[in-house]
C-alpha cells in the first residue's frame, strides 16, 4: 500500500501539535538551546518491523537537520538488542518528538509482528491473510501499511472503495437477492459484492443472488469447509470472526480465498520498542 507523504504529514503535525501543545516544558527547561547528540533506536524484542519512515519524519517535522539513519528496513525480521536506527542532531528536538516516533514505531511493529506471524501460521494453503476496517480512528493509512509490511494484504480501505452487505443491510432490505440487487442499480459494473451469510441457507442465497464474494461468518472449520465445497469456485470464499493463532491453520486449511482477522489492528500488542541518548555536545 502506498503511503502518501503530503496526508501522512499532516497526520503527524496534528499529533506533534496534540502532544507538544505550547512547548515541551521538561526538555526545555533541562537541555540547554543548540544541545546537540546522537541515540540509538534498539528493539528489546523480536518480531518485525514497520514505521521506521514515519519515525523519520516525526524528527524531520521537529528539526529538518537531524539525521536519522535506517540501519534496518520495514518488514525485516529483528531480534532483542538489535539497533534499528541511528539518530543525531538537535536533543530538544529529539527528545520532544521520542514519544511519539516511539508510539508509531512500537505500535505498527506489533500489526506487523502479529501479521507475520499468522501468515506462518497459515502458510501452506492458498488463503490470504487480511486486515479489516476495525482500526484505530486518524491511523487507518498507517496500519494497513503494517499488515501489507507483516506479509499480509488489504480489505477494503472505507465504506467508499468496495462493496460488503452485512447482517444489518440484509435485515433492512429484507433479504440477501434485494440487498445485492439494490446495490448494482448503484454501484459500477466494475465492481464486486461481497455478502456476509452465517450459515449454508445464507451462501445458497449469496450464490443465486450473484456475490462475487461471499463471507462466512463465525462458522466452524467443518462448516467453511462444507461451504467451500458448496460455492465450488462460483465465488471467492472468505472466513472472518474468532480467527485465532489457534485455529488459523484448520480455517486456511478449509479451502478459503481470504481470512479476514480484525485482531491484526484492533487488539494488537506493540513490540517494545526504546531511544537511547549518548552524550550532549554544545555548540
Amino acid at each position: 500500500m502506498y503511503l502518501n507523504q503530503l496526508e501522512l504529514r499532516k497526520i503527524i503535525e496534528k499529533f506533534l501539535f496534540e502532544d507538544i501543545g505550547s512547548g515541551d516544558i521538561t526538555t526545555n527547561s533541562i537541555v540547554q538551546a543548540g544541545a546537540v547528540s546522537h541515540g540509538y533506536i534498539i528493539s528489546r524484542e523480536n518480531g518485525v518491523v514497520a514505521g521506521l519512515p514515519l519515525a523519520e519524519m516525526v524528527f524531520q517535522i521537529l528539526d529538518p537537520c537531524i539525521e536519522f539513519r535506517a540501519l534496518a528496513q520495514d518488514g525485516q525480521k529483528i531480534e532483542r538488542g538489535m539497533v534499528l536506527a541511528g539518530i543525531s542532531g538537535n536533543v530538544r528536538a529529539i527528545l520532544t518528538g521520542e514519544r511519539l516516533a516511539l508510539n508509531l514505531l512500537q505500535h505498527l511493529s506489533g500489526i506487523a509482528t502479529r501479521t507475520a506471524r499468522l501468515t506462518e501460521l497459515a502458510a501452506g494453503n492458498k488463503s490470504r491473510i487480511v486486515d479489516t476496517r476495525k482500526t484505530t480512528p486518524g491511523l487507518r493509512m498507517m496500519e494497513k501499511y503494517a499488515v501489507r509490511v507483516g506479509g499480509g494484504y488489504n480489505h477494503r480501505f472505507g465504506l467508499f472503495d468496495a462493496v460488503l452487505i452485512k447482517d444489518n443491510h440484509i435485515k433492512i432490505a429484507g433479504g440477501i437477492r434485494p440487498a445485492v440487487e439494490a446495490v448494482r442499480r448503484l454501484c459500477p459494473h466494475t465492481a464486486r459484492i461481497e455478502v456476509e451469510v452465517e450459515d449454508v441457507a445464507g451462501v445458497n442465497e449469496a450464490l443465486a443472488a450473484g456475490a462475487d464474494i461471499i463471507m462466512l461468518d463465525n462458522m466452524t472449520p467443518e462448516r467453511m469447509r462444507q461451504a467451500v465445497d458448496l460455492i465450488a469456485g462460483r465465488a471467492l470464499v472468505e472466513a472472518s470472526g474468532g480467527i485465532s493463532e489457534e485455529n488459523i491453520r484448520a480455517v486456511a486449511e478449509t479451502g478459503v480465498d481470504i481470512i479476514s482477522v480484525g485482531a491484526l489492528t484492533h487488539s494488537v500488542r506493540s513490540l517494545d520498542i526504546g531511544l537511547d541518548m549518548k552524550d550532549i555536545k554544545r555548540r
